[in-house]
């Protein structure tokens, strides 16, 4: 694989990473009305690679993503899809809007009230974009497609974890080549290996490591005391930041696990480029040859999954939706 085509699917992974934080799926109350000291909007500059790759060898990660504290909110190089799913709880698939929500980025910064703590920061970022983006929505349940993650007609073969995870600490001091991202259920630290690989720690969900192994041309992704929400929404920032594809966890497993599937990266552009819903056909699932023609290796996706006693069922369930009743392109000026 090219260094240039290495980058770019790192950059892309490292840059769709906040969408692995949690969102809460259950019946919430509607948040408080409450809104940032101060607040600016602007469209994010267009990445730089050689500035990304200058600060990488600095030891210092690009920071993207979302960022609480106590005193300050900042939502970097985010779409505005994500930012309304972060400030209503939910995950981007369950956002309903124009085309264009996807690929408009933004750079939010804002002021903390005094007072205010990390979990009202949702509710705050909610009240800024009804206000400078002119946001009028309503929620709802509908009949959503997704890929199902199930059970295998055989059991799972899955390897349970001697130890838990535990908790995201977002104080504690970062070390070169980390970084954390705030969600509205806990912070997540990410840490960019000496050889590329990427480990996001989710905290109590677990810890996964992604790798580009250019010699076999796969992805390699280990998860160590991993949950399957955690497993699931790992799956979920792959294939719904190249094919449209969101996994939802069926397996009713509980506990936490240490697994890891490799997939060929050929297998993950063809998704890329089709674009569609949906594991490939029977024949194919059943068969022990790989689905990607590419001959360096690797599997799809399904069949990588299925090694684990698991499967991806293209099916349709219902799914909390924010339908999106108005939104303006770009935000009322500062």
């Amino acid at each position: 694989m090219k260094k240039s085509s290495a980058f770019s699917f790192s950059y892309l992974l490292f840059s769709a990473s906040f969408a692995i934080l949690p969102g809460s799926l259950a019946a919430q109350t509607a948040p408080v009305k409450r809104t940032f000291e101060v607040a600016t909007i602007r469209p994010s500059p267009p990445p730089d690679p050689a500035k990304i790759r200058a600060e990488i060898q600095a030891g210092r990660l690009p920071r993207v993503g979302p960022h609480v504290t106590a005193s300050r909110a900042e939502y970097i190089n985010m779409n505005l899809k994500d930012l309304i799913a972060l400030a209503w709880k939910l995950r981007g698939y369950q956002v309903s809007g124009p085309d264009w929500l996807g690929s408009e980025r933004f750079d939010v910064e804002a002021t903390m009230p005094e007072g205010a703590t990390r979990d009202d920061a949702p509710a705050m970022l909610r009240a800024l974009l009804e206000d400078r983006f002119k946001l009028t929505a309503h929620e709802g349940d509908e009949e959503h497609r997704v890929l199902a993650l199930v059970v295998g007609k055989n059991g799972p073969k899955l390897k349970k974890s001697t130890t838990v995870a535990q908790p995201v600490d977002p104080d504690a001091p970062l070390k070169p080549n980390e970084m954390t991202m705030d969600g509205p259920d806990g912070t997540v630290r990410l840490a960019r290996n000496s050889d590329g690989s990427m480990i996001f720690d989710l905290g109590t969900r677990g810890t996964v490591a992604v790798k580009l192994d250019a010699i076999n041309q796969a992805m390699r992704i280990e998860s160590s005391m991993v949950t399957m929400s955690g497993f699931t929404d790992t799956l979920s920032v792959l294939l719904g930041q190249i094919g449209g594809q969101q996994v939802v966890d069926q397996t009713g497993l509980k506990g936490n696990y240490e697994l890891a599937v490799e997939i060929s990266l050929a297998d993950l552009m063809a998704m890329a480029q089709s674009g569609g819903f949906g594991p490939p056909p029977p024949d194919a699932r059943s068969s022990n040859v790989p689905v990607a023609s590419d001959p360096g290796g690797g599997t799809s996706v399904f069949q990588s999954v299925k090694q684990l006693g698991l499967e991806l069922d293209d099916r349709k369930a219902t799914v909390k939706r924010l339908v999106i009743d108005h939104v303006e392109k770009m935000p009322t000026e500062n």
